[in-house]
């Protein structure tokens, strides 16, 4: 498990109580038994343990996604009663049972992250340069959480009119007293990308050591830059940003040999930002990967062996994910694809082939390579297009990407069979997007 230094009994003190009060009365009064932050370790432990809280949904989403098959006789009656109707997009009428995405978690942090931003000026006992990378981390955890709001209950940047679509709430003030209202999609990708911009003045840590690489640094922000501009199919700046990563971390696991970490893992060299656990223990148990998804895995590829276990002939287990050292948000992989889509995407079709195949160098044995690199020289951009796609879905599988990336592009039809009744989530579907949940709409009839 991930060390967290010297933060047990500091975040005990010193986290901050959101009650009903307001927020200019609650800093006037000292709560029993309780310490405000006021110096740069307290501080630190209190956006740490926003760290350690923060949601795996990027994991829940991968059920509703072409990656996991549930059948009768592998599902237990309470995966079942938490899961299936999430797995089926059965999003108006779920049962109780249900568990739910992320809301309050996520605004609970954005909460923080505005706090220590608003307050940086009252941070104490910390070198200028320990202030400041903390204030940096807080804006770039308050342009992750914008985003992945933004992409959860949304529709995607790329297929609407952003100007003018229904986004989320942009919360920038550490006020429980407002009622928030929802700002465009355009409206919340441009604050997501005036964090980035402010993150990227105060940031001044470009790696953290194994067991602090949760927290954000200039090479995790500028890896988000490129997310985003992804998702907005911004591609020079997606380019420009995932070729910055690239340049300060190249390094690939090497699959193609026995010890290899699974670059999912904390510890990997490729691991940018160890952030989230995505896969958690509870959503690997609760199905096997499809057998679609298996077959993507073409000979040689040495992904299939290394992410999966073959349990019969039919029927695999998932290896990636579950705990244990598996946690990451961003990693180089990740990159090189997205590098390798948005130089396609201009029309530089040498680029594209190169960034990619760099990547399956190290992912297909010796004997099989040169027969998937060599025609990639020649291909013309949709059928580039499609060997990134594919490649994409291969290395990303079980990591959160899927669900955001079918949203992002042809938001095909997907189709589902359980106990012999089928589900299906239709081509360009409103379930691509989440409804806001139930508690907040009541809670706040803006929405």
């Amino acid at each position: 498990m991930m060390k967290k230094k010297k933060i047990s009994t500091v975040i005990g003190c010193c986290l901050l109580v959101i009650v009903a009060t307001s927020c200019n009365d609650f800093l006037d009064i000292t709560p029993t038994g309780k310490v405000i932050a006021k110096t740069a370790e307290e501080y630190r432990a209190l956006l740490t343990y926003e760290y350690k809280v923060m949601p795996e949904d990027r994991g829940m989403a991968t059920l509703r996604t072409d990656e996991m098959t549930l059948d009768k006789a592998s599902t237990t009656a309470e995966d079942y009663d938490s899961y299936f109707d999430i797995w089926t997009w059965n999003d108006l009428a779920p049962q109780a049972t249900t568990a739910s995405f992320g809301w309050r978690r996520y605004y609970h942090t954005i909460y923080i992250a505005n706090y220590i931003i608003e307050h940086q000026g009252e941070i104490t006992d910390g070198t200028r340069d320990e202030i400041r990378q903390l204030v940096g981390e807080a804006y770039a955890l308050r342009a992750y959480m914008h985003f992945l709001l933004v992409n959860l209950y949304a529709e995607p940047y790329t297929a609407c009119e952003p100007a003018t679509t229904r986004g989320i709430p942009v919360q920038t003030v550490a006020n429980v007293d407002i009622v928030p209202v929802c700002s465009t999609v355009e409206a919340v990708y441009q604050q997501i990308l005036a964090d980035l911009d402010a993150a990227d003045q105060h940031l001044n840590v470009a790696t953290w050591d194994n067991g602090y690489n949760y927290r954000f640094t200039t090479t995790a922000a500028t890896a988000l830059r490129a997310r985003v501009a992804l998702y907005k199919g911004d591609w020079q700046a997606a380019r420009t940003a995932a070729e910055s990563v690239i340049a300060q971390r190249p390094e690939l696991e090497d699959l193609t040999q026995r010890s290899s970490l699974l670059p999912d893992n904390y510890k990997s060299v490729e691991n940018i930002l160890a952030l989230e656990q995505v896969m958690t223990a509870a959503y690997k148990n609760v199905g096997r990967p499809s057998n679609e998804l298996l077959a993507a895995y073409r000979s040689g590829d040495q992904r299939k062996s290394k992410f999966f276990r073959q349990l019969t002939a039919s029927v695999s287990t998932l290896q990636k994910g579950g705990g244990g050292e598996s946690r990451c948000s961003f990693r180089t992989s990740e990159m090189y694809l997205t590098a390798a889509e948005a130089a396609a995407q201009l029309g530089d079709m040498k680029s594209a082939a190169e960034h990619l195949s760099t990547l399956m160098k190290k992912r297909y044995s010796a004997a099989t390579i040169d027969g998937y690199i060599e025609p990639l020289a020649t291909m013309a951009a949709a059928e580039l297009l499609a060997e990134i796609a594919h490649e994409r879905r291969c290395e990303l599988a079980f990591e959160g990407h899927r669900w955001f990336d079918l949203r992002r592009t042809t938001r095909p039809q997907l189709q589902k069979s359980y106990n012999g009744v089928e589900y299906a989530l239709q081509a360009n579907d409103s379930r691509y997007t989440l409804r806001f949940p139930t508690e907040a709409v009541e809670a706040n009839p803006n929405l």
